[in-house]
């Protein structure tokens, strides 16, 4: 039973890497692929083939995504739009919506139900646990729909990491723009100098306005549609107020001051609620590691006495 229960947590820890392997998405430079071609076409003075330009490209850009893709498009068929949308707007979210498509992740996720489900299935048919066959199906079916949703607990976290350093950043970021208008930048030249002083989700958020608006996009729209691919409600104060000081012709250095000083002191205030929420947390090892440790180390030295002594007699 030991050597079965080794067996089963290795396969998870390998399903779990191969699915971690299979979502992962290339690098946030959406021109790294092209600056490579470039370079590959720089170098090689000959003409370059279809094929060998094929070949370049890693594997798993070649060879996965594809196969990806067409299962997934197989997969839409059976998926309703809301989830479609629901994919679509987390990917957005976690900035990774031109890297990767809605046909990966549905194509992952039942490639991780089948895997998941198929490998426990199997786990469990050749193994001695003599548990009949709906048992064994329950628990198969069970892990497959944890392979199932691993993938979208994957972008929620990633969601949720791109968001607090986001949040996490704002605070100087407005400083900096506040400085650049005052010294007398208009607000797009502030927006680009935030995006080339750091390398932050935000400064490529603001990296996107500037092209956007360079492309002929209106900046109000290209703020709004920025503030909806962050989801942050800070972001979206942010931006209302930057496009009303714009239509009422108010100061805008002053609206960024006052955003400011609002955005860091919400930041101490998150930081201040994590804090708070630490003692919670420490409770769960606390309680099932710490302190059943402790009285192991306490009372075993008195529980021996006590079975040495004449009391412990009446035990026997």
């Amino acid at each position: 039973m030991v050597i079965f229960i080794i067996i089963l947590v290795a396969v998870l820890i390998i399903a779990i890497i191969l699915t971690v392997i299979g979502l992962r998405s290339p690098e946030f430079d959406e021109n790294r692929i092209l600056n490579d071609r470039l370079d590959e076409i720089n170098l090689d003075d000959g003409p370059l083939e279809l094929r060998k330009l094929e070949l370049s490209l890693p594997f798993q850009e070649r060879v996965v995504y594809p196969i990806a893709r067409k299962l997934g498009e197989l997969a839409i068929r059976f998926t309703p739009q809301n989830a479609m949308q629901s994919i679509d707007r987390k990917l957005e979210l976690a900035g990774v919506s031109s890297a990767i498509d809605p046909t990966i992740i549905l194509a992952t996720q039942f490639i991780g139900l089948v895997f998941f489900g198929g490998i426990i299935l199997f786990v469990l048919t050749i193994g001695s646990t003599g548990w009949p066959l709906g048992r064994k199906l329950l628990l198969s079916l069970l892990f497959g729909l944890i392979g199932f949703y691993f993938p979208s607990m994957i972008l929620s976290s990633r969601i949720s990491r791109r968001q607090k350093e986001i949040r996490k950043a704002m605070p100087d970021a407005l400083d900096l723009l506040t400085i650049c208008v005052e010294a007398g930048l208009g607000f797009d030249a502030a927006m680009h100098k935030v995006s080339e002083k750091w390398e932050s989700q935000l400064s490529m958020a603001f990296a996107r306005v500037i092209q956007e608006i360079q492309l002929g996009k209106i900046r109000r729209e290209a703020l709004r549609d920025m503030s909806n691919r962050i989801g942050l409600p800070e972001m979206t104060s942010f931006v209302a107020a930057v496009i009303q000081s714009e239509q009422l012709g108010v100061s805008l250095s002053k609206v960024l001051r006052i955003q400011a000083d609002q955005m860091r002191i919400r930041r101490r205030q998150l930081a201040e609620e994590e804090a708070h929420k630490a003692p919670i947390k420490m409770l769960i090892p606390m309680g099932l590691l710490i302190f059943p440790s402790l009285m192991i180390v306490l009372l075993t030295p008195a529980a021996i006495r006590l079975m040495q002594s004449a009391l412990g007699g009446m035990f026997q």
